[in-house]
């Protein structure tokens, strides 16, 4: 089991999670691929998207559903400064997981988060498990509180 899936997996469990990572045939790098697999809804996928404070340096995650965009300008006012795109490296090192497979849970380093409120429209949701083959169902009020997120109006 690789490192960042363990991560992931004690994260729910401390959290009093009793939660089954699935791993998928296929890759689930996608909100598209991951509903295929899960067999639900794409907006269910709950895509976890960071951006960097262009004069901070901080990371932001951004919870989305799976058909929802980020919209640049709505996030850098949620924010409060502007933000840029996080290459590889830095969401590598700030959360512990490769692109395609970011978990909501179970980060190297703190980061402020928000959620989109489509997600709350769901019994369950599903998100990365820290790899690109690995997901996990949950409800998104469950999924709120765990990662301290602030609901916010930040998708296109």
């Amino acid at each position: 089991m690789s490192k960042s899936l363990k991560r992931v997996r004690a994260a729910l469990e401390s959290a009093g999670e009793a939660i089954d990572i699935l791993e998928m045939p296929g890759s689930t790098r996608t909100a598209a691929q991951a509903a295929d697999a899960a067999g639900c809804e794409v907006d269910q996928i709950a895509k976890s998207i960071i951006f960097r404070g262009i004069d901070s340096g901080e990371v932001f995650l951004f919870l989305t559903a799976g058909g929802n965009r980020v919209d640049a300008d709505k996030a850098t006012t949620v924010a409060g400064q502007p933000l840029g795109k996080a290459d590889a490296a830095l969401i590598r090192a700030e959360t512990g997981f490769a692109i395609g497979g970011v978990s909501p849970v179970g980060h190297l380093n703190p980061v402020r988060t928000y959620f989109d409120p489509r997600l709350s429209e769901f019994d369950r949701v599903w998100a990365a498990a820290g790899t690109p083959r690995h997901i996990f169902s949950i409800s998104p009020s469950h999924l709120l509180e765990m990662t301290g997120a602030e609901a916010a109006d930040f998708t296109i």
